[in-house]
């Protein structure tokens, strides 16, 4: 079923559309790239399909139900959970902490008890599942000052999973990784979908995505430029042009992504 469909989505910024007219949708089980140049759109979708900026028009729905007027965190509470660019951990904490800090489940009730004998209230084994499905069980009781970029990266991703999503929105999860620890990263989100996450990837890793994703979704100045398999986006004259360069992966010769 669709898990996510978007259709004919706007969003604006002083005047200025940064999406315009976006559909797609995405499958439970699947795992979907979203690509395009600097200032193609990609995280102002994002932002609107996790209820960071209000749309200017169109209509998102998840599960079958329509999120308009839902604030962030009740999309994240019925499964619609993000990452950020920058991956902000409290260093002061333990990876296993930082987990638990994302997915305590809180109320004003809980709140209140709190004042006077704080607990915590999340499911530790959605912590030891996350952690395990990223490869970071033997880094749990570190503090994140003590782990790769690589790690960091992964503790960010595992940190959304604590929450139990049904979907997860990674925008740039390798940013700053070598060859080696973005292989591994591509590994750990083909472990993500297969326990059954579904995964919208936007990234500029082009190996990544092309090695990684079932399904892309290509933007261009805010607009869907082309949509299709992993290896009909290979073979489109339109994105060879416009990002790929003259060969699938050469970047260099490509627009910047």
């Amino acid at each position: 079923m669709n898990l996510l469909e978007v259709d004919g989505l706007r969003v604006v910024f002083g005047g200025v559309a940064a999406v315009e007219d976006v559909s797609f949708t995405i499958d439970e089980g699947s795992l979907v790239g979203l690509i395009g140049p600097n200032g193609a759109g990609k995280t102002s979708c994002i932002e609107a399909l996790t209820g960071y900026v209000t749309p200017a028009s169109g209509t998102v729905r998840f599960l079958g139900r329509d999120l308009a007027g839902d604030p962030p965190h009740r999309r994240a509470r019925a499964g619609l959970v993000r990452t950020f660019q920058s991956v902000e951990l409290f260093d002061d904490l333990t990876v296993r902490d930082n987990l638990r800090a994302a997915a305590n489940r809180r109320n004003v009730w809980t709140s209140l008890r709190d004042l006077f004998a704080p607990s915590w209230h999340g499911d530790e084994s959605a912590i030891d599942w996350a952690l395990d499905v990223v490869g970071l069980c033997d880094a749990a009781d570190t503090l994140p000052s003590e782990l790769s970029q690589g790690q960091r990266n992964l503790a960010g991703v595992a940190r959304a999973l604590a929450c139990r999503p049904r979907l997860l929105l990674l925008d740039e999860p390798a940013a700053g990784l070598d060859g080696t620890e973005t292989a591994e990263l591509g590994q750990h989100l083909r472990d993500v979908v297969a326990d059954g996450v579904a995964v919208l990837l936007v990234d500029h890793d082009m190996g990544l995505v092309l090695g990684t994703c079932d399904r892309i979704v290509v933007l261009d100045f805010g607009r869907v430029l082309v949509e299709g398999t992993t290896e009909q986006i290979r073979r489109d004259d339109r994105v060879i042009a416009a990002y790929l360069g003259d060969e699938v992966g050469d970047q260099g010769n490509g627009r910047s992504m």
